[in-house]
């Protein structure tokens, strides 16, 4: 059974988003079990289908003591974990060839980061897993470039292929969210916005990347009227502390309401459609 299938039959509101939630990284065990459980009860509630979401490592830092992680099977184990405790998937990024098979063994979707989607090998690589494959959109690349992406695992003979749009490059130290790219990417495969990382405020001079949490449920909402069929999400119990990307994460105790409201607005919209 594929990604989809699950996505399909764990809900009955299945003209719903899903989700895409979860810490940046993966910082031990307990921090990733409550954030998972919180989670997973808010999705629960509001018929979301939930995939948790979670580094096992740090690769693009911009500083050489930079957190990266606290071990790759270590994270990756508590990945499977929270996914056998919870019943729900798991997703995580891979930066090298030989993490695809590695991650492949612990995951359900492996993520292309947006700084490798033209890497052929890494693509190749994840799509010959078999498991979902979601490429996230290069701050560089145009929507209609993606197309390109996506046909790399589907010539490999994987047909489950997602499209992550997380803001392009605006300037040095700057992202936008250019929304008239949403129906374009949905022509070649499923699309997820990506809303906290498309409010990250890169390259700034101490090394360590900002961000705009203040304008997440605006990026949110603006992805649910443009139907976007997922959203992903970072959000942790403590920001401010966290060990990777702080600055853009949504407080967890902001989730329920904000998910809330964005179910609201998706059935809206499903009714004017």
């Amino acid at each position: 059974m594929n990604l989809q299938d699950i996505l399909k039959i764990k809900h009955s509101n299945s003209n719903n988003f899903f989700l895409l939630a979860g810490p940046c990284a993966i910082e031990g065990e307990d921090m990733a079990l409550q954030i998972a459980e919180k989670i997973v009860e808010i999705t629960n509630n509001l018929e979301i289908p939930f995939i948790f979401k979670g580094s096992f490592k740090k690769a693009n830092r911009s500083k050489i003591d930079s957190f990266t992680g606290i071990g790759d099977e270590k994270a990756l184990k508590i990945l499977k974990k929270i996914s056998v405790t919870f019943d729900v998937p798991t997703v995580t990024d891979i930066h090298q060839v030989s993490d695809a098979n590695l991650a492949a063994q612990y995951v359900d979707v492996l993520q292309i980061p947006a700084f490798l989607v033209r890497q052929t090998d890494l693509v190749v690589a994840a799509a010959k897993t078999g498991k979902v494959v979601n490429l996230k959109k290069g701050q560089f690349m145009s929507p209609e470039s993606m197309k390109h992406a996506v046909q790399k695992v589907k010539d490999v003979g994987n047909k489950n292929a997602w499209i992550t749009d997380r803001g392009t490059m605006f300037g040095y130290k700057d992202m936008i969210v250019d929304f008239r790219g949403i129906p374009t990417m949905r022509q070649y495969a499923p699309v997820v916005l990506d809303v906290t990382h498309s409010l990250q405020q890169p390259n700034q001079s101490n090394g360590v990347t900002g961000g705009r949490p203040d304008m997440i449920e605006t990026i949110a909402r603006a992805g649910i009227v443009n139907n976007v069929d997922g959203l992903f999400i970072e959000t942790h119990f403590d920001p401010a502390n966290a060990k990777s990307d702080g600055a853009n994460m949504l407080h967890l105790d902001y989730l329920e309401n904000l998910l809330s409201n964005l179910v609201t607005i998706r059935k809206t919209v499903n009714r004017l459609s």
